[in-house]
């Protein structure tokens, strides 16, 4: 019996239409949505995400030479050489929204995985919304470590949470007590959400642990009008060493309360946040010499890592600032996930989620000091190592760990 062509093409064709859709045809783009603050008071933070993202979706699409997944060749092989497209959302710094904007980029813009969100407090109800749609949510730069202890299996997290960057600072301090530095209290100043919570948690345990007395503990509302009475009660406590944890428009009303209130601490070591934004330095820069604050990311790496610098530089033509704690986390948020989906070989939510657990990366080909992106079985990377960095002479440079310092600590912060 003899086939005719237009029979095979019928055949070809009711045999496609049994193949899930991601096997049909080569996809030209894979479109993943990236929500974060673009208006309010947290804006620039979204403003400078959206360039990270941008960048590192550049170099997936386009040819680079760098010792970097994805950045050699265009697009993504898995997915015959498919372009990331990023679709944004604002999310205002407002959970519901948040949850909202979420629904919207998975039902509407179709997109197959969502990265986010800066605030902890938001990636709670991003994260639910994921996990109840099947669809892989990667935390850029969250660190609340509850977060990834709630039992979702679409949530990932590559770089530290807050009590991988607590243990770094109690280790700085032991350090230098046994040089002879007296660090013997401390005050907390948090604010009231997840973000701050979790994390004076957090050293409200280490202190208890390593030895340190706990002098105050103070929680505020988030983006108080006014500080005045808690920087009082910091000043009457006249600890060794301030522990804050604020987003940047508070951190900017802490330290102009602290100068109007003749308060100036030891020591400040800060839960980053706030204390790594470019807007707060720009701001009260003069009166934070000496500060210190934790971290996931060091220009410094540039020097042993030459990609590190050539990236900073391709980032900082597109925003105008070098790479921070969190753009940094942002980039590495986008090449982690599109590694995934190039693995996968599929836009399916379940396949990426299979392709991001199984993921073992190298720290020398990111361009993060961590030993590597391994994420164990609740979605977390335990191997990212956290850095502390102090702000001298207009800049951050390395203190700690004592294997990738470029600098010594100076303590107490300088007078001026």
């Amino acid at each position: 019996m003899s086939i005719s062509r237009r029979d095979v093409l019928l055949g070809a064709t009711a045999s496609a239409a049994l193949l899930p859709v991601s096997a049909r045809a080569q996809t030209s783009e894979v479109v993943i949505g990236v929500i974060y603050p673009l208006s309010g008071s947290s804006a620039q933070i979204g403003v400078d995400a959206q360039k990270a993202f941008e960048t590192a979706a550049d170099i997936i699409n386009k040819n680079y030479d760098f010792k970097l997944p994805l950045a050699k060749g265009e697009g993504l092989p898995g997915l015959g050489g498919a372009k990331v497209k990023l679709v944004f959302a604002d999310h205002q710094a407002d959970p519901q929204k948040g949850r909202a904007e979420t629904e919207r980029l998975i039902t509407q813009e179709k997109v197959c995985a969502v990265i986010g969100t800066y605030q902890s407090a938001v990636a709670v109800t991003v994260s639910q919304t994921c996990e109840r749609y099947q669809i892989p949510f990667l935390s850029a730069d969250n660190s609340s470590p509850s977060l990834h202890r709630r039992g979702l299996k679409f949530y990932f997290r590559a770089s530290p949470h807050d009590e991988m960057f607590s243990k770094a600072m109690f280790d700085f301090f032991d350090a230098m007590r046994k040089k002879g530095t007296k660090i013997e209290t401390l005050s907390l100043f948090h604010e009231d959400t997840i973000f701050g919570t979790d994390s004076a948690n957090a050293q409200t345990k280490l202190a208890s642990e390593r030895g340190y007395k706990i002098v105050a503990d103070i929680k505020y509302r988030a983006n108080s009008p006014s500080l005045t009475a808690e920087v009082q009660q910091l000043k009457a406590a006249n600890a060794d060493v301030l522990m804050p944890s604020s987003y940047t428009t508070d951190a900017i009303l802490l330290v102009k309360t602290m100068a109007e209130l003749g308060y100036k601490p030891k020591n400040i070591m800060a839960q980053d946040a706030g204390f790594s934004e470019k807007a707060l330095y720009d701001a009260v820069g003069d009166k934070l010499e000496g500060v210190i604050s934790r971290g996931s990311f060091s220009l410094d790496l540039a020097e042993k890592r030459p990609m590190v610098g050539i990236i900073n530089e391709m980032f900082k033509a597109r925003s105008g600032k070098d790479f921070n704690d969190y753009t940094s986390r942002q980039f590495m948020g986008l090449i982690l996930m599109a590694d995934a989906i190039n693995r996968a070989k599929s836009t399916d939510g379940e396949k990426i989620r299979e392709a991001l657990a199984a993921t073992d990366m190298p720290g020398d080909v990111t361009i993060m000091p961590w030993k590597r992106v391994k994420y164990d079985d609740k979605g977390q990377n335990n191997d990212a190592d956290p850095v502390l960095l102090q702000y001298i002479g207009g800049k951050f440079v390395t203190i700690a760990p004592q294997e990738v310092a470029v600098s010594e600590a100076v303590w107490p912060m300088p007078s001026k």
